[in-house]
């Protein structure tokens, strides 16, 4: 099991402001476009295909993604969405020690009540303590958002008509021109994965975004790639069980298999 968190520095500092900014809300808030039927989320546009360590039915998670990938969350996609599903002791899933997730949760602030004056005060997250939406209120994260409430993201990828693959489209499918005839308002961008083409967001990932200390090249590609796995991860955490269940419930058919048809033949054998 891998025992290292490639991104926990010595000592967190502040994220960057002007990051946070530019990731005023993570592409993956599309979702808010659509949200009234799971069909209209998708867009006309095939996805491009994506090799992904966990799919298949002995895919296992590539655990350097994945904690690759919660960097990004954690500098990127955190400033508009939580993971209210997940504490940050499940962290640990993702190959750390207790030590390690307990410098990550200490790193973020959590409300903690009131003071003696009726003013709220916050305090050092444990590992108890769930990664929350930077938002006090659903009203006000819409607010902040056009109207669009960021989903949250701790179960995305299950939901997310055309899974991890649309998902990475997504997230890199700026940039292109729109086609003739296609008129573009002012705040938003062209997308050609995003509903009707069109979303509000401005591109969360660029090259250089985030500092990976297990010396990854943090190109947008590769940022999407590990958010995509680490968010992946999040929805499916047993997924590596599953797949390990289902192969000996098909290896024990199998024998059961055998065996039944040599008893068949022996039975029928006295028979005949």
């Amino acid at each position: 099991m891998i025992r290292f968190l490639p991104f926990l520095p010595a000592a967190p500092g502040p994220r960057p402001r002007a990051l946070r900014a530019a990731a005023a809300c993570l592409v993956l808030s599309a979702l808010a476009t659509g949200q009234g039927s799971p069909a209209r989320a998708q867009s006309a546009t095939p996805v491009p295909p994506h090799s992904w360590s966990f799919t298949g039915p002995l895919g296992t998670f590539d655990m350097a993604a994945v904690q690759r990938g919660y960097v990004v969350y954690d500098h990127v996609c955190s400033s508009c969405h939580g993971m209210t599903a997940l504490t940050y002791g499940d962290l640990g899933g993702m190959g750390l020690t207790e030590e390690q997730v307990r410098r990550i949760a200490h790193a973020h602030q959590v409300p903690a009540g009131v003071d003696a004056a009726g003013k709220p005060v916050k305090r050092p997250a444990t590992a108890d303590d769930h990664l929350r939406s930077p938002y006090a209120t659903p009203a006000i994260a819409a607010a902040a958002n056009h109207g669009a409430r960021p989903p949250d993201q701790s179960r995305l990828e299950m939901v997310y008509p055309g899974g991890a693959d649309r998902m990475r489209a997504l997230l890199l499918g700026y940039g292109q021109a729109p086609p003739p005839g296609t008129q573009v308002p002012a705040g938003s961008f062209y997308n050609p994965y995003a509903v009707n083409g069109l979303i509000a967001m401005p591109p969360p990932l660029h090259d250089g975004g985030v500092t990976y200390a297990d010396g990854t090249a943090p190109t947008a590609a590769q940022q999407a790639d590990d958010v995509v796995t680490f968010l992946t991860w999040a929805a499916h955490p047993h997924l590596e069980e599953r797949h390990r269940t289902g192969v000996r419930v098909i290896v024990f058919l199998l024998v059961l298999l055998v065996l039944t048809f040599c008893l068949k033949r022996r039975i029928w054998s006295d028979v005949h």
